[in-house]
C-alpha cells in the first residue's frame, strides 16, 4: 500500500460517517409543547343562584363565585399544559443534541474538502512565521478559529430570526417549501459532482482579503471571513443541507446549533495544528482523492432531496413517488456510488483510479450490500432499518409481505361491521390516507364518527396522531405496530381513530372554521386535527398517542388519574403496557 493510502483511509472514515448522517437525519422528529391558553369565555348558569330580591350583596358573591370558577378551570389548563410542556421539553435536548452532531460530522467533512483541506498547511505556517513564536502563534489561531465559529453561528442565527419558530414548524410540511428544498439539494448535488461551482462574489472576496491585511483582532477576523467566502463553493452544500434540515425540525436553536456544531469542527484543525505544527508532516498529500468526497457527498445529496419531494407527494396525494419508485430511485443512486468508488464511472475532472485500494474495496462492498438491502423493498420487504425514511408501506403497488398474525382476531372490518348502524356509513376521507394505512388494521379518520363506533362496539378510542412526513410514525409502525401482541391489542380491543395533522386536503367551506384556541382560521382537514390535539391535549407532537371513553374523555387508572397521552415509545413492553392500562381501564 503506498503513503497516498492514508489519505484514502481517512476519507472513507469520512464518507462513512457522512452516509450514516444522511440515513439517520431526522431520525427524530423533535417534540414540541403548545403553551398557549385559551380565554374560557362560558359562564355556566349552573352555578348561579338567583333570589326573589336580589342585593348588591348577591350580585358580588356571584360574581365572586363565577371568578372562582374561572381561577379553577384556568389552573387545571395550566397543570395539563406544564405536564405536556415538561413531556415535550424532555425531547429537546435531544434534538439540539442530534443537530450539534451533525454540524460537527458535516464540520469534518467539509474539512477534507478541495476548497478547505489545502488550506490547513498554509494557514498553519502563516500563523507560525507571522507570530515569530508559537505561544502568539497558537493565540492567534484561537482568534482564527473563534471567528469561524461566530460567522458560521451568526448565520444560524439570522436564519432563525428571519423565519421565526412558529414559520420554522411549519416548514416541514409546507409544499413550497419542501419543493424549494427539494430543487435547492438537487442543484448542491449537481454542483458536488463538477457541474458548475457555487461561489459568492470575488468582489467580496476581494475586499475581505483585503481587510485581512490589517493586522491585529480586526484582520485575524477577516482572514477567518475570507476562508468562508472562499471555500463557499464546497462549504455551501453541506451548510444549506444542513440548514434545511435545522430549520425543518421546527426548533428556534435547530439552525444557529448546526452552524456551532458545523463552525467548531471546521475551526478545529487549524487550532490544533497551530499547537502541534509538527503534525502537519502526517497528513495525507492533496491529491484526486479529495474530488471523490466530493463526488460521494453528491450522490449523498440527490438521495436526501427525494425525501424533501416524497414529503410534497404525501402531503398533496400526488402519488407520483410510491415507496417502490423512492426505493428504485435510492438503489439507481447506490449503484452509480458503488460503480464510481471501483473507477467504473468517472467524471471529467476525475483522476484514474489505476486500483483498488483497500478502504475503496471495503467502502464499496458497503455500498453494495446496502442496495443488495433494498432490492426486496421492491416487493414490499419492510425494511425496518430504513423504513422510517421510505414512503409508507401503503404506497407499494406490489406487496408479497404478509399481514402479521393477530392470533384470534377478527381479520377485516366487515365482521365487526355488522354491529355498527347504518347512520354511521363508511370511514370518512378513507382514500386520503391508504398510502399510510397498516395492512390489517381497520382505522377510522373522524372523530365525531369514532365517537358512533366506540359506542356501537363498546370499545375505547386509540388515537393516534400522526402525520404523512412523520418519520417517527414511520418508525413506530414498522418497529411497534408489527408485533403481533401491539397488533393483536390495536386491532382487537381498540377503535382505531388516525388523525393527519399534515393533510392539506380542503375542508367544505361550511366546515371551515376560526380556531378559539390558536385563533387561527382553519380551512384544512390536517389543521382541524393539529387544532384538536393542541386545544384538547396540549401537545403539537406526532405520534401522539390518545386513549379515550366513548364519551370522548380521556381513560382513567385504578387510582382515578387520567392515563396521559403517549410519544414514540419504541419499547414494545412499555407500549403494550400502555395500551392495557387503557384497557382495563374501560372495562372497569
Amino acid at each position: 500500500m503506498k503513503l497516498s493510502d492514508k489519505g484514502v483511509i481517512l476519507r472513507a472514515g469520512f464518507i462513512t460517517l457522512i452516509t450514516l448522517f444522511i440515513l439517520n437525519i431526522a431520525a427524530v422528529n423533535p417534540v414540541y409543547a403548545v403553551q398557549k391558553k385559551a380565554a374560557d369565555t362560558t359562564v355556566s348558569a349552573a352555578d348561579v343562584t338567583f333570589t326573589d330580591i336580589p342585593t348588591a350583596a348577591d350580585s358580588i358573591a356571584i360574581r365572586k363565585k363565577h371568578l372562582d370558577s374561572v381561577k379553577k378551570a384556568d389552573a387545571a389548563k395550566k397543570a395539563v399544559a406544564k405536564t405536556s410542556a415538561s413531556k415535550s421539553k424532555g425531547e429537546k435536548p435531544k434534538t439540539l443534541w442530534q443537530i450539534f452532531i451533525e454540524g460537527l460530522i458535516g464540520g469534518f467533512t467539509a474539512v477534507i474538502l478541495p476548497c478547505i483541506y489545502p488550506l490547513l498547511p498554509l494557514t498553519v505556517s502563516f500563523f507560525t512565521k507571522k507570530s515569530g513564536n508559537k505561544s502568539k502563534a497558537v493565540m492567534q489561531s484561537l482568534i482564527y478559529g473563534v471567528s469561524i465559529i461566530v460567522i458560521y453561528v451568526t448565520l444560524g442565527l439570522l436564519i432563525s430570526i428571519i423565519f421565526g419558530s412558529d414559520a420554522l414548524n411549519e416548514l416541514a410540511t409546507n409544499g413550497i417549501f419542501n419543493i424549494f428544498f427539494f430543487l435547492l439539494l438537487v442543484v448542491f448535488g449537481a454542483s458536488f459532482l463538477g457541474a458548475f461551482e457555487i461561489t459568492l462574489p470575488s468582489s467580496l472576496a476581494n475586499k475581505l482579503d483585503e481587510n485581512s491585511d490589517k493586522g491585529g483582532l480586526a484582520g485575524i477576523f477577516f482572514m477567518a471571513a475570507t476562508l468562508v467566502v472562499v471555500s463557499f463553493s464546497c462549504t455551501g452544500p453541506i451548510i444549506g443541507t444542513l440548514l434545511v434540515d435545522a430549520a425543518s425540525k421546527g426548533d428556534r436553536l435547530g439552525p444557529a446549533m448546526g452552524m456551532f456544531g458545523f463552525s467548531l469542527a471546521l475551526a478545529l484543525p487549524f487550532t490544533v495544528f497551530a499547537l502541534f505544527p509538527s503534525a502537519l508532516k502526517t497528513l495525507p498529500k492533496s491529491g484526486g482523492w479529495l474530488n471523490s468526497v466530493k463526488v460521494v457527498l453528491g450522490f449523498l445529496e440527490l438521495a436526501f432531496a427525494l425525501k424533501f419531494l416524497s414529503n410534497v407527494d404525501l402531503a398533496y396525494h400526488w402519488h407520483w413517488l410510491d415507496r417502490e419508485v423512492f426505493l428504485s430511485l435510492w438503489i439507481a443512486i447506490g449503484l452509480l456510488v458503488g460503480l464510481y468508488l471501483i473507477g467504473k464511472i468517472k467524471f471529467s475532472h476525475d483522476s484514474d483510479v489505476k486500483y483498488l485500494t483497500i478502504p475503496r474495496t471495503f467502502l464499496a462492498i458497503v455500498v453494495f450490500a446496502f442496495v443488495v438491502y433494498m432490492i426486496p423493498g421492491l416487493w414490499g420487504a419492510p425494511l425496518k432499518s430504513i423504513s422510517a425514511f421510505l414512503p409508507p408501506e401503503g404506497t407499494q403497488d406490489f406487496n408479497l409481505s404478509a399481514v402479521p398474525d393477530a392470533g384470534s382476531a377478527v381479520v377485516g372490518s366487515n365482521a365487526a361491521s355488522v354491529a355498527l348502524p347504518v347512520n354511521i356509513g363508511k370511514p370518512k376521507y378513507a382514500d386520503n390516507y391508504t398510502s399510510i394505512k397498516t395492512r390489517g388494521l381497520d382505522a377510522w379518520y373522524d372523530y365525531d364518527q369514532a365517537l358512533q363506533v366506540s359506542k356501537a362496539l363498546h370499545k375505547p378510542i386509540l388515537i393516534d396522531f400522526t402525520g404523512f412526513n412523520c418519520v417517527n410514525c414511520r418508525k413506530m409502525e414498522a418497529d411497534v405496530w408489527s408485533d403481533k401482541e401491539v397488533f393483536r391489542r390495536i386491532k382487537n380491543d381498540f377503535v382505531l381513530l388516525q388523525l393527519v395533522v399534515d393533510d392539506k386536503a380542503d375542508l367544505p367551506v361550511a366546515e371551515q372554521f376560526t380556531s378559539d384556541y390558536s385563533g387561527k382560521k382553519i380551512t384544512t382537514l390536517g389543521g382541524k386535527w393539529s387544532d384538536l390535539e393542541a386545544k384538547r391535549f396540549n401537545a403539537n407532537s406526532q405520534p401522539l398517542y390518545v386513549m379515550l371513553d366513548s364519551d370522548g374523555n380521556l381513560l382513567k387508572d385504578a387510582a382515578g388519574n387520567e392515563i396521559a397521552p403517549l410519544p414514540a415509545e419504541y419499547h414494545i413492553p412499555l407500549y403494550i403496557k400502555f395500551l392495557d392500562s387503557g384497557i382495563s381501564a374501560y372495562k372497569k
